[in-house]
């Protein structure tokens, strides 16, 4: 069983470090409220320069991947589950900024990740 788990996991580190465009639309980050038990995300919008890279819409400064950037998210969404998250981002009367099919299946597997982390009380970290 452990071999296997193993071929999984390395199946999805490859999978991880694949090229993806971005979302024009901007990136979610996915974060939990244990005490509260919800799953929350929040929004951030960016631009895309000609590399391809996201860029702050309002300083054109490209967005570091790592370290600490403090930036004012457009939207907070919390949700108990990640069914309930996705209802609110995919099917409410809200229009939300996922433009890209792969971002939105991306973000659907991220909070079925979330869920679990939170159930079983070990730690998220996004992908």
């Amino acid at each position: 069983m452990t071999v296997v788990l193993e071929s999984v996991q390395a199946i999805d580190d490859k999978l991880s470090n694949r090229y993806i465009a971005l979302d024009p639309g901007g990136y979610w980050l996915i974060y939990l409220e244990r005490d509260a038990r919800l799953i929350c995300v929040k929004h951030f919008a960016n631009d895309i320069n000609e590399q391809g890279l996201a860029v702050d819409p309002e300083t054109g400064e490209v967005i570091p991947c790592k370290g600490v950037v403090e930036r004012k998210p457009t939207i907070i969404l919390q949700a108990r589950t990640a069914k309930e998250l996705c209802v609110k981002l995919f099917e409410s009367e809200e229009t939300y900024p996922i433009t890209m099919l792969n971002h939105a299946a991306y973000l659907g597997r991220e909070l079925v990740r979330a869920e679990i982390a939170l159930m079983n009380g070990t730690d998220y970290i996004q992908d």
